[in-house]
């Protein structure tokens, strides 16, 4: 009987071998994670989990019968240390596992300030794991002092559910503006404003020197020569892929781990999806971090790891949550020249971006219509005149235009 074993029990993972078993596989399947839960979803880590509005048993993305239903085997809180790719064997928790096919689903780590600076004292946090957030909970108290470093979308929520639960908030963006790497300044303009509103300080172009403190932080040294109060800290400054055990089975890697169209890797029966895998993308390579791409990228992979021969085509889209404001983007931006603002109703607003004449993606803000009208188009591969879409009455009608 064929066994196929799945390394990294997150989204992608689950996603990979619910898809097995639903294209009718019936064969052996082993997920394998570090983490002690099963595979629970990360974005609401930063917002409903931390806010204390959404409650453990809700993270998970399946209950724990699911797997025990079709027959997939969990082993949960163990580490593969070593992969023979020749003898299609893994080592975990001191077990060698034989294997037919493997996937790589580890995802991500987040990258930590270093130890030089202070990274290694006491209530410096990251966000990315479940273990991550409850170890920060009891931080959150009202009238204490946060100081968040990184102004992208993960810090910018934690921003958010500090200030929502009466913390006196600092965000430190070395960037001459917040969201720099991943939106137009008029996006982060938006959540500039937005977070001002809520009592957020936002300290653009200017880095942190290093943190203070005899075994706990208590102040963040700025580059400026500024020293800012900080109860604690959150490190918000980008994750890495976890290539590590790509590496061990000597696959090559390319801004994470290197896959064809199909998921594979260049070592014969192993693949990689979500996170941690780049794939070729409108003649260059693109590796993409979030739920939908690695529910979408892992079901292909499923699929061709059972010989079905999918290609995977990218649609990217994303999202965040900060106070009562829902961000919801279709597509990339990479290499617009132009933004096209659209007001919707109420406080509704969207930023749609060009590169000539074609339409790239759009950042929607409490504009749900705005974001699934943009996102068909994309995928469409229609561009309405910026012009249009500014004046369109209904978006709908660009859809047929």
């Amino acid at each position: 009987m064929a066994h196929f074993v799945v390394v990294g029990a997150g989204q992608a993972g689950s996603a990979l071998v619910a898809k097995l078993r639903s294209d009718g596989f019936d064969g052996q399947i082993t997920l394998i994670g570090e983490e002690p839960h099963p595979p629970y979803q990360r974005p609401p880590l930063s917002k409903a989990y931390l806010l204390g509005e959404m409650e453990l048993e809700r993270l998970f993305l399946r209950p724990a019968e699911f797997y025990a239903e079709k027959d997939i085997t969990l082993k949960l809180g163990e580490k593969v240390t070593a992969i023979d790719p020749a003898a299609r064997t893994l080592t975990v928790g001191g077990e060698t596992l034989a294997y037919d096919e493997l996937a790589l689903t580890t995802g991500s780590i987040p990258r930590r300030l270093p130890a030089a600076v202070g990274g290694d004292l006491d209530g410096v946090y990251t966000v990315r794991t479940l273990a991550d957030v409850d170890a920060m909970r009891d931080e959150f108290k009202p009238g204490r002092h946060v100081v968040i470093i990184g102004g992208g979308y993960i810090g910018l929520e934690a921003a958010a559910v500090a200030a929502k639960l009466g913390l006196t908030v600092t965000v430190v963006e070395m960037a001459p503006r917040i969201l720099q790497r991943v939106a137009a300044p008029e996006t982060s303009a938006y959540f500039r404003e937005l977070h001002g509103a809520h009592g957020v300080r936002i300290a653009e172009g200017v880095g942190l020197d290093r943190l203070v403190g005899e075994g706990h932080v208590t102040a963040a040294r700025l580059t400026n020569g500024e020293e800012l109060r900080a109860d604690f800290v959150i490190a918000g400054v980008g994750i890495l892929p976890a290539t590590e055990l790509a590496e061990l089975a000597g696959c090559v890697l390319e801004n994470g781990i290197r896959t064809d169209e199909q998921g594979r890797t260049s070592v014969p029966h192993i693949w990689a999806a979500g996170d941690c895998a780049s794939f070729p993308h409108k003649g260059g390579r693109l590796r993409l971090e979030s739920v939908g791409n690695a529910i979408d990228q892992s079901e292909i992979v499923a699929e061709n790891m059972l010989a079905k021969d999918t290609s995977y085509e990218a649609k990217p889209w994303f999202w965040s949550d900060q106070y009562d404001c829902k961000l919801q983007i279709a597509g990339l931006n990479t290499g617009y020249d132009s933004i096209t603002t659209r007001k919707g109703e109420g406080d509704a607003i969207s930023f749609w971006y060009y590169q000539g004449d074609r339409l790239l993606a759009v950042d929607a803000m409490n504009d749900p219509r705005a974001y699934m009208v943009g996102k068909r188009l994309i995928e469409m591969g229609k561009s309405p005149s910026p012009e249009a879409v500014a004046a369109a009455a209904d978006l709908k009608a660009l859809l047929k235009a």
